[in-house]
Parts: structure tokens; C-alpha cells; sequence
């Protein structure tokens, strides 16, 4: 379904992506792990067109997105979370998720409202809709995030580390959501540092070291592997 080959991006001298292949398949989860400054979200940005490639082809469905922005690949299906929640302020709940089903997912009218009902009610925050945006928790604005890629009607979602800064009782709860996710056909590109709860969802695991895959299988296999706990747990066990 999205496909990368041979992925670079430069900055200056600096190469933070190198010549990267990566693939999804349809209704697949895959989860990335690695080191701070791996390049890990500097992919995700790649992918959904928040950056450019320095070299490299990107397609979905098997069609050339490389030239394409974020807003047209969020209209074609591709959704995306970010680390830190970027939700309008001054707006309420189902304000946020309204504005994303619009502008991000085409929607108009009745068509436009259902999604944000439906979204809301995914990421179990239609109890909030009326409540302002800014006075939301931390869970309540990751999944205020959720809800509002989810109003873009995605294929796939890109999420870059939502379960950061969360309890692990408030992750588990994010991990619920997710699987549910799945559940309705979207595929998935995972972010997460947080390993335990990324395999509850995924059903594979890539690790990136230096802006370089360096492992990429089953969840157990890669988190086994010798140069994955090297790069990413320090040589340790996890």
C-alpha cells in the first residue's frame, strides 16, 4: 500500500535518512523502534509529506506521492499523529475534529459531522465534544490527536510516540483504542518507545539505528536480535 525506495534527506552535510526501503502492506501494523536521532520521525515526516526527500521514490497504491504535501497525502488516506498535541486552541473538542474532517478529509455538511461523532466516539472522547480544546489532560489530548486523523477517514495512520509521557494504565488505554483501530482495516505505522505496548498491536518491528534500518520482522525476532540491543538497548536485555 505505501512504499519507500531508497529514502534519503540531507540536511546540509548531515544525512538523517540513508537510503531506506520501507513497505506497508494493506491492514498491516508495523511498529518502529531505535535511539534518539535514529531518523525515526524524520521518516514518519517523509512518509506523510511534512518533509521532502533529498533523494529517494515514495508510493501509495502504487502511485508516485514524492512531489505530493501533507494536506493532498492526508487526502488520498494518509493520517498522522504527532508527538506532542497540536490540537486548536480556543475551539472545542468537536470543533478540533470537525476543522479535520473538512480540510483533511474532504467531508462537508452531514457527512462531515457523522465523521466527527464517529471519531470521537472511537477514541472515547464524544463525552468531551463541547469541552475546549486547551483544557483537555495529556490522555485526553493524545486522544483528542487520534480522533482528529482518525475525522480524515484514513487508510493509514502514521503515529509518532502517543503513548509518550502517558502512565502505563493510560497506555494500555490508548492501546485498546488502537486495536479497535485495526479492527476497521487501517494500517498503521507506529512511532513508540514505550516497546511493550507497541507489541501488543504491531505484527512487525523495524529498528533504525544512524538513519538506517538495521532490523525488520517479527516483534520477538528484532527485539532478540544483537545489533537492536546495541543500538537501541545499550547492549542490554530488555
Amino acid at each position: 500500500m505505501l512504499e519507500a525506495r531508497a529514502l534519503c534527506k540531507q540536511f546540509g552535510s548531515l544525512t538523517v535518512i540513508d537510503q531506506v526501503d520501507f513497505r506497508l502492506g494493506a491492514d498491516e501494523a508495523v511498529g518502529i523502534v531505535g535511539p534518539n536521532g535514529a531518523g525515526k520521525t524524520t521518516l514518519l515526516n517523509l512518509l506523510s509529506g511534512a518533509m521532502q526527500p533529498s533523494a529517494g521514490q515514495i508510493s501509495y497504491r502504487d502511485a508516485d506521492i514524492k512531489d505530493h504535501d501533507a494536506a493532498a497525502r492526508c487526502r488520498l488516506g494518509i493520517g498522522r499523529s504527532h508527538q506532542v498535541p497540536r490540537p486548536f486552541i480556543g475551539m472545542t473538542v468537536f470543533e478540533n475534529v470537525l476543522v479535520a474532517a473538512q480540510q483533511g478529509g474532504n467531508a462537508h455538511g452531514p457527512d462531515a459531522y457523522q465523521r466527527g461523532v464517529d471519531a470521537l466516539q472511537a477514541c472515547c472522547m464524544l463525552e468531551r465534544a463541547n469541552r475546549r480544546a486547551e483544557t483537555l489532560g495529556l490522555l485526553d489530548r493524545k486522544r483528542l490527536e487520534l480522533a482528529r486523523a482518525l475525522a480524515t477517514k484514513p487508510d493509514i495512520l502514521l503515529l509518532d510516540e502517543i503513548g509518550g509521557g502517558l502512565t502505563d494504565g493510560e497506555a494500555e488505554e490508548l492501546v485498546q483504542i488502537i486495536q479497535q483501530l485495526r479492527k476497521r482495516g487501517i494500517a498503521i505505522v507506529w512511532i513508540e518507545h514505550i516497546v511493550h505496548i507497541l507489541v501488543q498491536v504491531v505484527d512487525r518491528l523495524i529498528c533504525m539505528d544512524a538513519g538506517r534500518i538495521i532490523a525488520d520482522g517479527l516483534p520477538a525476532v528484532v527485539l532478540a536480535d544483537k545489533a537492536v540491543m546495541s543500538a537501541y538497548l545499550g547492549g542490554g536485555a530488555i
